[in-house]
C-alpha cells in the first residue's frame, strides 16, 4: 500500500510532468540553417568531402550545391556519392542551382532532365534557376518567353515529383521595354508550381524593399538567400547581423512570405571563411529564427 509520503512524492512528479508536457508539445523545432556552397567555391572543388565536413561543423543542417553536370557530378562526386557524403556528415540538400541555359536557348529539356535526375538521387525538393545570361533578356518579348518556359519547366518538374525555383540577382529589377523581369515572372508563372528564392542582398542592392515585394506577392518566396550588405561598401558582403540589412523586419514577414528554407550565402570575406560562416549560422539560428 502506498503511504502518504510516497503518494505525495508521486503526485508531485505527476504534476511536474503534467506541466512539462504542454511545454514539450509547444516547443519550437530546432532552427535549421542552410548554406549555398558557392560561398566556399574557392575550396570545395579541391576537397569536397573535407569542405562538407567543415560546413556541418559550422552549424549547418543542409546545403545548396551549384555547378552540377552529368559528366563531372558535384565537384567530381557523382550524385550518389555526394548524397552519401552529406549523410555521413548529418547534412541534407533541399535545393540546388543548376545550369539550364538550354531551356532558354531553344526550349530543350536535356539539362533540365539531368538536373531532375540529380535532384531525385540527392533528395532535393527544388531545382533552382540560378541566373539568366544577358542574351536571354534583351527585349520585353524575351521576358515573356522566360516566364513561359519557366512554367513549362515547372510542369515537367511536377511530373517528376519536384519543384522549380527561381533565384534573383539585381538585373530582374531593371526595366526592359517597360517591363521588370521579376514582375513578369511573379505575375505570369503558376503560383502552385514556381517558387522563388529571394536573395535579400540583391533585392536591396537593386534599391528595392524586400518587404514590399513580400507584401505584394504573398506566399511566393519559399526560400531565402540570407546575405548581408557591408555597411561601408554596398558592393561587399559581411557576416549575417554585422551589415546594414534589417533582417529582423524581413523575417517578421515569414508567414506572409511563405518562407520555408533559409540559406546563408556570402560571396566575399574579410575574415576566415569558416569563422565567417559559423558566425552567420549562429546569428541565423539563435537570433533570426529563435
Amino acid at each position: 500500500m502506498t503511504n502518504r509520503r510516497e503518494f505525495l512524492t508521486q503526485a508531485g512528479l505527476l504534476s511536474a510532468g503534467a506541466l512539462l508536457v504542454p511545454q514539450i508539445l509547444s516547443a519550437k523545432p530546432a532552427a535549421k540553417a542552410g548554406l549555398q556552397l558557392w560561398t566556399l567555391r574557392d575550396y570545395i572543388g579541391k576537397d569536397p568531402k573535407g569542405v562538407l565536413a567543415k560546413v556541418a561543423k559550422a552549424g549547418y543542417s543542409y546545403v545548396e550545391p551549384y555547378g552540377y553536370s552529368k559528366k563531372g557530378g558535384f565537384w567530381g562526386l557523382s550524385a550518389s556519392e555526394f548524397s552519401k557524403t552529406l549523410k555521413a556528415n548529418g547534412l541534407t540538400t533541399v535545393s540546388g542551382h543548376y545550369g539550364l541555359d538550354q531551356l532558354f536557348t531553344d526550349g530543350s529539356y536535356g539539362e533540365l532532365d539531368e538536373a531532375f535526375e540529380a535532384a531525385k538521387i540527392t533528395g532535393q525538393e527544388y531545382v533552382v534557376i540560378p541566373h539568366l545570361a544577358d542574351k536571354f533578356r534583351k527585349t520585353g518579348a524575351d521576358l515573356e518567353m522566360i516566364a513561359k518556359r519557366t512554367n513549362l519547366a515547372a510542369e515537367r518538374a511536377k511530373r517528376a515529383g519536384l519543384k522549380i525555383g527561381y533565384h534573383n540577382h539585381d538585373f530582374e529589377f531593371i526595366p526592359v521595354d517597360g517591363k521588370m523581369l521579376l514582375n513578369v515572372l511573379l505575375k505570369e508563372t503558376d503560383p502552385s508550381l514556381v517558387h522563388f528564392e529571394m536573395d535579400i542582398y540583391w533585392v536591396v542592392r537593386a534599391g528595392q524593399d524586400p518587404i514590399k515585394w513580400i507584401e505584394q506577392h504573398p506566399g511566393r518566396f519559399t526560400m531565402l538567400h540570407v546575405k548581408d550588405m557591408d555597411k561601408a561598401n554596398r558592393e561587399l558582403n559581411t557576416e549575417i547581423g554585422r551589415g546594414s540589412i534589417n533582417f529582423k523586419a524581413i523575417f517578421a514577414k515569414a508567414k506572409l512570405g511563405g518562407f520555408k528554407y533559409y540559406i546563408v550565402e556570402q560571396e566575399n570575406f574579410s575574415i576566415d571563411p569558416y569563422v565567417s560562416i559559423t558566425e552567420s549560422s549562429k546569428y541565423l539560428k539563435h537570433t533570426l529564427l529563435a
